[in-house]
């Protein structure tokens, strides 16, 4: 393993969460937005208001899993000029504060990070950049472990977490060798569509974990559509972490004014937070 391996990994969470008889609280935002700086800030607050795992979204052009609220936060982040190296400084400022930091990108980024080259050389780079900034490892929704021998050993020599998702669609094969190919946890998505709040959660989930843990013994999480603690409670009845993104994005678009944003995000981080406490 790398010397530049982090010191954090989201296993450090998990543990904890579990002893504490509860889910983690897994928190998504885009780097970049409303701005850099005010990016790290948003999500420094979420992890005070109590997010046990931060997942720093990396900005891309052509979102194919994201949905219309994190879409245009991503957008607005783009506009504004962020860089994979704005991303990595997030992670890095975020990471210092002792929560574990994933980050979750599409794919093309890593392959082109750096410019120099061939993809697995990118790879590399961008494995050892997130390492050095003390990430923990990355969600990569549009890559599957048999196709991608090139950060499975970069990741394995960094010691950096891989988070593959699995889906309602999952055959019990594809489940089984996702979950032999992941580091950390499991990203079980819990609609068969892109992210987004939604009034109600997926029945579609429950099953879903109970295939999944059937494999492995990682956490295993659930994103897409959760939106209050009420949900999250549901869902940490029989997940071991609930993933929320578009519900913080929206927390911040809905305010103008950035005090007025980061207080709301915080509030929804609580209420969030005591969800997965009740669940």
């Amino acid at each position: 393993m790398s010397s530049t391996a982090p010191t954090l990994t989201t296993s450090t969470a998990f543990e904890k969460t579990r002893a504490e008889g509860r889910a983690a609280l897994v928190g998504y935002l885009p780097a970049g937005f409303p701005d850099v700086p005010g990016g790290s800030d948003a999500l420094r607050s979420q992890v005070d208001s109590g997010c046990d795992v931060i997942e720093v979204g990396l900005p891309y052009s052509d979102p194919v899993m994201d949905g219309p609220t994190i879409q245009l936060a991503a957008q607005r982040a783009l506009e504004g000029g962020v860089r994979t190296a704005d991303v990595l400084r997030t992670v890095e400022a975020v990471a210092a504060t002792g929560t574990p930091t994933v980050v979750m990108t599409y794919w093309n980024p890593v392959e082109h990070y750096g410019g120099r080259g061939g993809h697995a050389q990118s790879v590399a780079r961008f494995a050892a950049d997130l390492a050095s900034a003390g990430g923990a490892g990355l969600i990569t929704p549009d890559l599957t472990p048999d196709s991608a021998p090139e950060w499975i050993a970069a990741a394995d020599e960094h010691g950096l977490d891989k988070i593959f998702l699995v889906a309602p669609s999952s055959t019990e094969s594809r489940v089984a060798m996702t979950t032999a190919a992941c580091r950390g946890f499991v990203y079980a998505t819990a609609v068969m569509g892109v992210t987004g709040a939604r009034t109600t959660t997926s029945d579609l989930a429950g099953p879903l974990v109970e295939r999944t843990k059937a494999t492995t013994d990682l956490p295993v999480c659930v994103g897409l559509g959760v939106s209050n603690g009420d949900q999250a409670a549901e869902v940490a009845s029989y997940a071991d972490g609930v993933i929320v993104g578009s519900a913080f994005v929206r927390a911040l678009l809905d305010h103008d004014d950035r005090a007025a944003g980061l207080r709301a995000l915080a509030a929804l981080t609580e209420d969030l937070a005591a969800g997965c406490r009740r669940g």
